[in-house]
């Protein structure tokens, strides 16, 4: 099968060939650890997991790094409002952010590089593009010279005069060009800062990770992915002082950006105050209906964030949940590989659309199957394709009865309850029978009586 991705700098769907099928290297931009992230932030994070993962099933060898940014002015002011070192928000909210992408089923990067422990990398990095004519030092900063790259721009499709105008370019009197931006600047004493050639200061954005991604992956690597609000500046601008660092060579081979979230129409952003918190989310829904919601739309698309997509998600899954309960006695056939439709709709562009109907489709079969001798390769075809993209990885009467959150319910109070109702039922006691049952509904059960006996679930 071809594996096939949308490259962001040529702007068309290519055959993905790594320069190194033993080595292939892919580098994700990661979270600033300041405080919990929003559910926009997670979806880079899982579409580019499951981007490795596909890797990982295609070439012998991947190297997945995904950084963790550590310096940045927003810390710095959670750190000097908490009255604590900046090391006590970021270790605080980085353990957060790797807790909650393993409970949302996130595979964890190869490499998960540090920008504070990468500061020789960076001042390195400064002193060649220095040396090379592409950065200058002005009052204790260092700059990177935008008229020194003829690209600058091409990442974006934009041209220097559009991008300083579309941008908040910090106009400064040190700074030989509006466009031109910081790879170092200076701290204060009530500032984290680092010694350097140009006085004791701390990194800027851009450089942290073209000098983090050199350290781990090389001087060029296969893929940059990340989310499409990095395109410009900060992709831009990695590209460029990446490039001119390396004496010209190619940064990154291909560029993948997924599109952002809205919410319920309008753009999700922290400066309109509409941001949902994916810690706090994790605690209201199974992790598995927000990978669902995630994955659903193509990843390169914007996503639309609503209770209503919430809610057919837990519809589906309860429905996908349901054949593999009504399978429950069924062996799935062993060793069952991926099926070969459903992994081809992942090489192409990652298109989980087309994956996700595949999936109700198994599903669709492995239902008819019920009571055949077909029943066995159906469910397995079915819990091969959703494990490749996390889902389905539950059992199923658990699912049924966990709260909204994920937590199990009060399983013993519950079958008690059910008892006592069918003891009821056979006495011919209508009214206590319905006043359980209204009961049960009150915590949140449903029940339903068929032929194997009462069976219960929570929600509706």
């Amino acid at each position: 099968m071809n594996f096939r991705l949308h490259n962001s700098l040529s702007r068309r769907v290519e055959d993905f060939v790594p320069q190194d099928p033993n080595r292939v290297t892919l580098y994700a931009c990661g979270p600033t650890v300041y405080n919990y992230i929003h559910i926009g932030n997670a979806r880079p994070a899982v579409v580019f997991a499951l981007l490795a993962r596909l890797l990982r099933r295609h070439f012998p060898g991947v190297v997945y790094a995904r950084n963790i940014t550590d310096v940045d002015d927003k810390i710095n002011d959670a750190a000097r409002a908490a009255g604590v070192p900046i090391s006590a928000i970021t270790d605080r909210y980085a353990a957060a952010y790797r807790e909650d992408m393993a409970r949302l089923g996130v595979d964890p990067p190869d490499v998960e590089p540090h920008a504070t422990t990468h500061i020789p990398q960076i001042i390195a990095m400064c002193e060649r593009l220095i040396a090379g004519g592409h950065a200058y030092a002005a009052e204790n900063h260092v700059l990177f010279d935008v008229s020194s790259y003829a690209d600058y721009g091409h990442l974006s499709g934009r041209s220097v005069e559009d991008m300083i105008a579309g941008a908040r370019v910090e106009v400064a009197p040190y700074k030989k060009n509006p466009a031109d931006f910081v790879l170092w600047k200076p701290s204060s004493d009530d500032l984290p800062g680092w010694d350097s050639p140009w006085g004791r200061g701390r990194p800027g954005w851009h450089i942290e990770c073209s000098a983090m991604s050199e350290a781990h992956l090389g001087e060029t690597i296969d893929i940059h992915a990340g989310g499409v609000d990095l395109q410009f500046p900060h992709h831009e601008n990695e590209v460029a002082q990446s490039t001119c660092a390396h004496g010209g060579k190619v940064f990154a081979r291909y560029w993948l950006h997924n599109g952002m979230l809205t919410l319920e129409g309008r753009k999700m952003s922290k400066s309109v105050g509409n941001t949902l918190i994916l810690h706090e989310l994790l605690d209201l829904y199974p992790a598995e209906v927000l990978r669902f919601v995630l994955l659903k739309a193509h990843y390169r698309q914007p996503l639309d964030w609503s209770d209503t997509a919430l809610q057919q998600a837990r519809a589906t899954l309860d429905g996908w949940y349901g054949v593999l309960r009504d399978l429950a006695a069924v062996e799935a056939t062993a060793e069952t590989p991926v099926p070969a439709e459903f992994e081809a709709a992942l090489l192409d562009d990652l298109n989980t659309p087309e994956a996700f109907a595949l999936l109700a489709g198994m599903a669709d079969a492995a239902r008819r199957s019920l009571g055949s001798d077909q029943a066995g390769a159906a469910k397995a075809r079915l819990l091969a394709a959703a494990g490749l993209i996390g889902l389905l990885r539950q059992d199923p009467e658990t699912w049924f009865k966990q709260t909204t959150g994920g937590a199990a319910v009060d399983a013993a109070r519950v079958e008690a309850l059910i008892a006592e109702r069918n003891a009821a039922r056979a006495a011919r006691d209508f009214a206590r029978a319905d006043a359980i049952r209204k009961e049960l509904g009150e915590l949140g059960v449903t029940i339903e009586d068929g032929a194997q006996g009462t069976r219960w679930r929570v929600g509706a």
